[in-house]
């Protein structure tokens, strides 16, 4: 079998740390051993959210090394810190690359995090291994220095969405024959099963019948929650009756010296006289009660790489409202599972949503066809299938294969 290996440096489980575990999960256990290297840092009697996500991923062999301090700002403390653990480092590469070659380590995988990044880069160069890094963010500036490095010199990149890849390309400088495109999928073992979004409208006070829209996601300016409640007013206007629940969080990486999105949002909703029709739920567990609770999901996010949420949303048979903007296109299939507008657009957008809330037919069909595209092409499985792809066309450029556990019997 080849081995892989995937870095996780990071202790929280965010959406880069979902979409390599359902890889993981996923991968042909007949072709590939699946190996995690974990941050030493994640106490093994209490296990981060990312450790346990991977846990529950079934055949996976972990090790553990020292990461080391974030490499997100390494100035002032984060100098220190890495200059005082600076042998532990050294060592903990030292064994990792040891254990890269004891275990037949034939891809290293990695996200974009610069810890990720440039220690699974050496990692491989010193194992003889090939290196795979998953984008899950367009190429910005803002990236750092050494994992725009690695990018560029990375035996493979893979983008969450086409949009993705092409900024891979052409912003970043990445060669065009190293990057692939692997939409993101979804697990649906997570989202069978019963879910009560009776309770959900009932707690929030929901009369029955009113059409219940939402979104689901940190408050952060590019998700448009400042667009979205532009575009309801007009409909307010018009005579149509609906509730916002908007579900999440401020999130205070996403605009430093602006102050907190929710506050804006709330004087928004205010001024425009929707303070009946709009709802803040705050952080919530609940997410499946949530999307059983709702009609249609909208969430104008500006050049999204690959937004989970909107499979979620799918896999709860929702239709879509949003922009024609980032990957979003090659998730959302305008008029088939949701109605998309153009960035800016806010009468369109408005006129989108007000389709959708006359229509509880349109709803129904566009949501099935949803349920359809992530049981499908936009399941967790087809994505790892498609990684698979990746790791085979690399393998071949070195002239080597996938050797299955099924052939060495069959030999034998």
């Amino acid at each position: 079998m080849t081995g892989v290996l995937f870095m996780q440096s990071q202790t929280f489980a965010g959406a880069d740390t979902m979409m390599h575990a359902q890889i993981m999960r996923y991968l042909d256990r007949d072709a590939f051993q699946v190996h995690v290297a974990l941050n030493r840092d994640d106490d093994p009697a209490a296990p981060s959210s990312a450790a346990a996500a991977i846990s529950a991923v079934p055949g996976v062999r972990t090790v553990r090394i020292d990461f080391g301090p974030s490499l997100h700002d390494a100035e002032g403390l984060t100098r220190l810190l890495l200059a005082r653990r600076a042998p532990g480092l050294a060592l903990g590469l030292a064994r990792l690359i040891a254990y890269a070659r004891a275990n037949d380590i034939r891809i290293v995988h990695c996200t974009e995090k610069p810890r990720d990044a440039l220690y699974g880069l050496a990692v491989a160069r010193a194992a003889g291994a090939l290196c795979v890094i998953h984008l899950h963010v367009k190429w910005e500036r803002w990236i750092n220095r050494g994992v725009r490095w690695a990018l560029r010199h990375a035996d493979g990149v893979i983008g969450v969405s086409r949009f993705v890849a092409d900024a891979a390309i052409a912003a970043g400088g990445c060669p065009p024959e190293r990057v692939f495109a692997v939409v993101n999928g979804l697990d649906l073992a997570r989202w069978d099963g019963p879910a009560d979004g009776t309770a959900i409208r009932r707690e929030f006070g929901v009369p029955d019948g009113v059409p219940l829209i939402g979104v689901v996601s940190r408050l952060f300016v590019w998700k448009g929650h400042l667009d979205l409640v532009r575009a309801l007013a007009p409909l307010k206007r018009r005579g149509l009756d609906f509730r916002l629940l908007i579900v999440g969080e401020d999130d205070p990486r996403g605009a430093p010296g602006r102050p907190p999105l929710s506050a804006e949002i709330r004087q928004l909703v205010a001024s425009l006289d929707l303070s009946d029709r709009v709802i803040f739920a705050g952080w919530r567990r609940d997410v499946r009660d949530i999307m059983a609770a709702l009609d249609l999901y909208a969430m104008p996010t500006f050049e999204e790489p690959c937004a989970v949420v909107f499979l979620e949303a799918m896999a709860a048979r929702l239709p879509i409202v949003a922009l024609a903007s980032g990957g979003t296109p090659e998730e959302v299939e305008h008029g088939v599972s949701g109605l998309l507008s153009p960035p800016g657009d806010i009468a369109a957008l408005s006129e989108n949503i007000a389709t959708l809330l006359r229509d509880p037919d349109l709803r129904a069909r566009m949501g099935a066809a949803g349920r359809t595209a992530v049981e499908g092409r936009l399941s967790a499985p087809a994505m790892a299938q498609r990684v698979e792809e990746v790791y085979r066309t690399l393998l071949d450029r070195r002239g080597l294969r996938v050797t299955k556990r099924s052939d060495v019997a069959i030999a034998r």
